[in-house]
């Protein structure tokens, strides 16, 4: 299990190329980069630029792992890019990412999503579970049609699309989306940090998703009270209230190749978790007392800590300044160190 980054949130300058951004990550002692998505190495998708960032992860012996696009018709508006990409279809778009990073990048695991987090709305509103207009059984349906779509595309050329376990859907569903579609073109992207937010214990969901992960957004958490709201806070790997042993034990059974990719993050953002709500928790039919006793439990431990004088407040947590690097290091570091305990050995991530 080699250790990586997301290549887009690893600090570079804006104007950096995929190339510089590989030997970025290298330079910070990382074995991979995980791209978002394919247009952040090239909005046209020259096929040369690929094919160089191909050759530098190969002579650096970084894993490679990119992405496409949001895969929910309903937020397809938000990504006018991609049906620019297709000429007025979207679809078609997302067909010429697919053969580019696999024709010219070699990449055979692609990063899809289903919504967007609505910066600056207000409580709920920020997840697309919520939206009105489109109910999100509505959403999941159209999901699942617009992959089906796809599957031709991605089976025909050896690829997965490996949907994320964003902030606005639960790890049950897209495990189900994975099995209706297929796991021959669907995958995981799991995020460790996310699952909490619609209510799940993350070790649970590493059990549901690790037979499917193929590639992950790892960061840690704590939970705690804002502004008279429960939620969440991003942590660098270590320094928060997850069970990494637990994680990685149970990815590692899942995917012994697996590429353990950190998301860095600021601590600002502190997103809610409704588990007393009866709003939230009707929009969570698989949400069980079980995982949400161990979400409390992670709360009430670093209440604790805090009151012992071992932690410091959320509130200054929070207002600590956000070093993107110093993030990446010292979430590489606890990852090294639970590999070292598990006794896991570096394995060749797929790519």
């Amino acid at each position: 299990m080699r250790i990586g980054v997301d290549g887009s949130k690893i600090p570079h300058e804006a104007d950096d190329s995929g190339v510089a951004i590989l030997e970025r990550a290298h330079a910070l002692g990382m074995e991979g980069v995980y791209f978002r998505t394919i247009l952040d190495i090239t909005p046209t998708l020259d096929r040369g630029l690929l094919a160089d960032v191909r050759a530098c992860a190969d002579d650096l012996g970084l894993y490679l792992q990119m992405g496409l696009a949001k895969v929910n018709p309903f937020a397809a508006a938000e990504a006018p890019h991609v049906r620019r990409l297709g000429d007025g279809d979207y679809t078609r778009g997302m067909i010429k990412m697919i053969e580019a990073a696999h024709e010219a990048a070699g990449v055979t695991d692609l990063w899809v999503a289903c919504a967007n987090y609505q910066k600056g709305l207000p409580g709920y509103h920020v997840y697309d579970r919520f939206r009105t207009d489109a109910p999100w059984a509505d959403q999941l349906v159209a999901i699942e049609k617009f992959l089906r779509l796809l599957a031709p595309v991605a089976r025909d050329h050896g690829v997965h699309m490996n949907i994320e376990t964003h902030e606005e859907i639960t790890s049950f569903e897209v495990v189900r989306l994975v099995e209706a579609v297929g796991p021959d073109v669907l995958g995981v992207t799991f995020d460790t940090a996310n699952v909490v937010v619609r209510g799940e214990d993350p070790v649970a969901a590493a059990r549901r998703v690790a037979p499917y992960t193929r590639a992950t957004h790892l960061r840690d958490f704590l939970l705690g009270e804002q502004d008279g709201m429960f939620g969440r806070v991003f942590a660098p790997i270590g320094q928060g209230s997850l069970d990494w042993d637990a994680i990685v034990g149970t990815l590692h059974a899942g995917n012994p190749d697996l590429p353990l990719t950190i998301e860095n993050a600021g601590p600002s953002l502190h997103l809610p978790i409704g588990l007393d709500d009866p709003a939230w928790l009707a929009l969570h039919p698989d949400y069980t007392e079980e995982e949400g006793a161990a979400i409390r439990k992670m709360g009430a431990d670093y209440q604790e800590r805090v009151d012992r004088g071992e932690a410091i407040p959320l509130s200054d947590f929070r207002a600590v300044p956000y070093d993107g690097e110093r993030f990446i290091r010292e979430s590489a570091d606890a990852l090294r160190a639970s590999l070292a305990r598990l006794g896991l050995a570096a394995g060749v991530a797929a790519g």
